[in-house]
This record gives C-alpha cells, structure tokens and sequence, in this order.
C-alpha cells in the first residue's frame, strides 16, 4: 500500500470506516483504524441484495488482521455495537471513546422491561449495554479525546480533535451518571430519552490531515453541534455528513466554511428516517454552483447500495455518485459492500486533486486515475 485509504463499510443504517495508512512501524506495513462499527442488529443485514455486511464480516474479507486504534464516536446502536464482535475477534490496540475511561467500572447492565419499552429504546440501551461490554472487555488503554487535542496517529497521518468540549464531555458523564443513579422508572425512561436525542452532538469530531488532503468526520452531530467551533477549522476536502444526511445534518453556511471537494452520506437505501436527504445532496450542488447537466438531484435508489457521495471536479462540475454506481459511467454493479476513498499525491502540490480513486469496493479492482480526470 502506497497511500492512505479510507473506506466507508455498507452497513445499511448506520456508520462504519476502516482507514488503512502506510506505515513501517506498524503490523504488516499499515495502521489500521476503524471508526465505528454500524448495526449489529440481524435484520439490517438480511437482505442480501442490498450487498449491507456487518464490519467484523466486512474486515474478515478483506483480510485485516489487526486493528490498532477503534474509535467509539457515541453511544448509539448503529454506529457503535457493529464494533463488539469486530473487537472480539481482532482486539484492538488502543480504544477511543467518549465517556471517562473509567465510567464504565461503575455502570451496569441496564434491564430492558417490556413495559414502557419503544424500538429507539430497546436501541438505546442495547447501546449503552454494548458499550459497557466493548469497555471492560478490552486489555488495551482507553482514551476520551477532547476537543484542542492534536495527535500523530502514523507517520503522515495527524489528528486533531474538534469535538466534543471538556464541557461537553463533563455534561455527558454526568447525564449518565444520573441515568445510571435513577431508581424512579418513570423519571428513568425520561432520563433516557432526553439523553438519546443528545447523544449526537456529543460525537467525536474528528479531522485528519494525510499530506494535505483534510477529511472531517463528525459522528452524528448534526448542525447544531458545531457551535464555538472556528469555521476556520473546519475546512476539509472530504466531509462525511453527519446524522446520516438528514434535514438537521449540516447547514449551508456550514457547508460553506467547510468547502469539501466531496461529500459522503452513510444511509439505508430506505433512507430511513429521511436519511440521505434529497434537499442535503441538492444545496452542496446549489453552493458548489454545479452546470445543470452534472448538478442534477442525486436520489437514493429503491434498494441496494447505502452510501451516497457528491464529488467536484477540477473543472468546476461534479459527479453524482451512489454505492453500486460506477462513477464514471452510472452502470450498476450488483452489490456494494464498501465505498474506497484514496487521496493520493499529484506531481505537484498545488495540483493534488483530492481523489484518485472514488470506487466501489467489493471484488471490484481499484484504479488510480491521474490529476484532473475523473
């Protein structure tokens, strides 16, 4: 491996990236990092058609053999408890998470009761559950990165972390604290719900830096979350929406700051819950001023591939992309398992188009096409 690639698992409903980087120091030549682990719920996958895989599944074919940093962005099912049974088979060197490394020693296993039970319920304390397995199962040290913090994860590869806050994360610990602490059942299930709508914007936010091309991952948090953050640090070349590309995930003048040339949506091809919003895809074409002959609205598809993804051109025009879709001629191909991003280097510097691949993974072979093209 010459580059670093960063791939976006089908899970369905749900996020799931593994990012591999050149790098000697490490087990077979590359870091390895997965950030969340999508659903670990059977039904997410049963469709075979949708070419959905569960990660562990997913990093078993692909041959991955180790796993040096997992990061939890938040508690909630589809993003975290896909990262369980990925972990028991390939116990990860380093784990990153958003509670007190210490918190999990004192939560315990939370009963689901049939009464008052809802799905997003049952979901959220799956969560919660898993997460406390996924912690206490784990040899490895535990971290909470907050926001300021700067990190060199491999040799070209930086981190830095934008969110969430010092304050942010005390507000966190300490709504679970109290979740944990309620005896009332009412007053619990309250707890717990109001703790479920804030989960997302207490994601992990994190920006990488790979030899000047700049990806920004923010979990779930959706526009809301992004306050007191200098628009400044924001600017990246890839942006993964948050909150799968819903109504509230990112705003325009936030899009604006961050000035990506692609944008990545991960969601169900349902698009449950509105995911992958038609009017989210249509204002990054409106705000990157796209000819009308390539900035046309970029649907999901009634079934099959769940990652939908906007990349600009050098030109100035974009190409509409979709899991299954060959970017350059739109033919479908029949299962998805996984959308490969792989910024590279281009001769010179201020040539570097931040892609030379945007591919379809899966048994497709990767080609690496040069500046300028698409």
């Amino acid at each position: 491996m010459e580059e670093l690639k960063l791939t976006f698992v089908n899970v369905g409903y749900g996020e799931a990236a593994l990012l591999e980087c050149p790098d000697p120091a490490f087990p077979g030549g590359t870091f390895v990092m997965v950030i969340d682990g999508g659903s670990a719920e059977a039904e997410e996958y049963r469709d075979s058609a949708t070419g959905r895989i569960p990660l562990d599944q997913y990093l078993s074919l692909r041959g991955v053999d180790h796993i040096d940093l997992m990061a939890a962005t938040h508690v909630h099912e589809d993003h975290l408890c896909g990262l369980l049974p990925a972990a028991e088979k390939l116990p990860p060197a380093a784990l990153w998470q958003t509670l007190p490394p210490e918190f999990c020693r004192s939560m315990r296993t939370l009963d689901i009761p049939a009464e008052g039970l809802t799905p997003s319920r049952s979901k959220f304390l799956r969560a919660l559950n898993d997460y406390r397995r996924l912690c206490l199962g784990q040899s490895c040290p535990r971290h909470r990165p907050l926001a300021g913090m700067e990190l060199r994860l491999c040799r070209d590869l930086l981190v830095r972390v934008l969110g969430p806050s010092r304050a942010q994360a005390e507000k966190l610990a300490s709504s679970c604290r109290a979740l944990y602490e309620e005896a009332d059942p009412s007053a619990f299930w309250q707890r717990l719900d109001q703790l479920d709508v804030a989960m997302n914007n207490y994601s992990l936010i994190l920006l990488l830096e790979y030899r000047g091309t700049r990806i920004l991952l923010p979990g779930d948090t959706n526009h809301m979350g992004y306050g007191g953050l200098d628009p400044a640090s924001l600017r990246a070349d890839l942006f993964k929406v948050g909150h799968h590309g819903q109504r509230d995930g990112i705003s325009a003048e936030q899009i604006q700051a961050i000035a990506p040339r692609a944008v990545v949506c991960c969601a169900s091809s349902d698009r449950r819950y509105n995911s992958a919003d038609p009017a989210i895809l249509q204002m990054t074409a409106v705000l990157f001023r796209l000819p009308a002959r390539s900035g046309r609205r970029c649907p999901a598809p009634p079934s099959g591939p769940d990652v939908h993804s906007r990349r600009r051109r050098r030109n100035g025009g974009h190409i509409p992309v979709h899991p299954g879709l060959n970017p350059r001629s739109n033919t479908t191909y029949p299962s998805a398992p996984a959308l490969h991003i792989l910024p590279g280097a281009g001769r010179k510097k201020e040539e570097n188009p931040a892609w030379l691949a945007v591919r379809q993974c899966g048994d497709l072979p990767q080609r690496r096409t040069g500046p300028g093209r698409p």
